[in-house]
């Protein structure tokens, strides 16, 4: 196995077809095709399906991809070093929860590094999801939160997944409302004074269930029921219907925008934020960056 083949495998899952990753690496179409069988044939797993319309990656495909990606980048640094060249695509991904510290902390890490070229990917989306682009490392971290109710299963799925969980934070629960809310003058909340109004969560697909929920509390009984799949939305529906949802308590104006609030929620319960990643994975530079703007972010709540 050699470095050029990584770089092979690498564009051609990057360019969809063989033929168009041949024009980018400069080669012929069969010398391209003869690399990607020995490295399989060494590997002895199959990277690629190869169809008319083009190619798609394989499940093992995915992961070895992952670690290949991982070795480039550990060449690059070395390039970087030792030959001044600084010329590389960087390559980065987050799957989270829909947290606002989450995404300053990726801003960070761009700014930090940004470059001529790069790759970064944040996505912001379901609980099972998070724990899956993990495990198949489309996503060096993961962020996601347990409680009580939670805890149990969750920690079990990541042991099942060779995923580890490192804390961030232990939060109380907040309720997110506008600030011209009916309730925005209190200084507490409790279940009871929510419930008139319009409960807001977020989707969660085929695993809705609560054990996979992004919101504590969510197997009360609530007579008004809003589920949407991203954060704007979300917000939209707080200021629109007087809506609430409930979360950490971290919020960031630039973000969230002025008119969203945090209120303590009366309730005897926890929501402890973590990460998680790959067990045993060395995290790349910017992995590392930002778990370092991550606890930066964190640490002011």
């Amino acid at each position: 196995m050699t470095l050029q083949q990584l770089k092979y495998i690498i564009t051609v899952a990057e360019k969809g077809t063989i033929s168009e990753a041949a024009k980018e690496l400069f080669i012929s179409q069969p010398s391209l095709t003869n690399a990607i069988k020995e490295l399989e044939k060494e590997m002895g797993i199959k990277i690629f399906h190869r169809t008319n319309r083009g190619i798609t990656i394989t499940n093992d495909g995915d992961e070895f991809l992952a670690y290949a990606r991982q070795v480039i980048e550990q060449a690059n640094l070395l390039e970087e070093k030792y030959l001044n060249r600084t010329d590389h695509s960087t390559r980065f991904s987050v799957s989270c929860q829909h947290y606002s510290f989450a995404v300053n902390a990726f801003v960070d890490v761009i700014r930090e590094f940004g470059g001529n070229k790069y790759d970064y990917t944040l996505r912001e989306t379901q609980t099972y999801e998070i724990i899956e682009d993990v495990q198949r490392l489309i996503s060096e971290i993961g962020i996601l939160y347990t409680s009580s109710k939670n805890e149990e299963i969750i920690m079990k799925l990541l042991k099942k997944n060779d995923l580890v969980f490192e804390e961030l934070l232990v939060a109380k629960p907040h309720v997110f409302i506008n600030s011209n809310h009916p309730l925005a003058g209190r200084e507490t909340l409790s279940l009871k004074d929510l419930e008139d109004y319009p409960y807001l969560s977020f989707e969660q697909g085929e695993y809705n269930s609560f054990y996979f929920s992004e919101e504590i509390l969510s197997t009360l009984d609530r007579n008004k029921n809003i589920k949407v799949r991203d954060r704007a939305t979300l917000f939209n529906l707080v200021v629109g219907l007087n809506g609430y949802t409930v979360s950490s308590g971290i919020i960031s104006k630039e973000l969230n925008g002025a008119h969203i609030i945090a209120k303590p929620l009366m309730v005897e319960e926890y929501i402890r934020i973590g990460v998680i990643t790959k067990k045993n994975m060395v995290l790349s530079r910017y992995g590392k960056a930002y778990m370092k703007a991550l606890r930066i972010h964190t640490s002011k709540f």
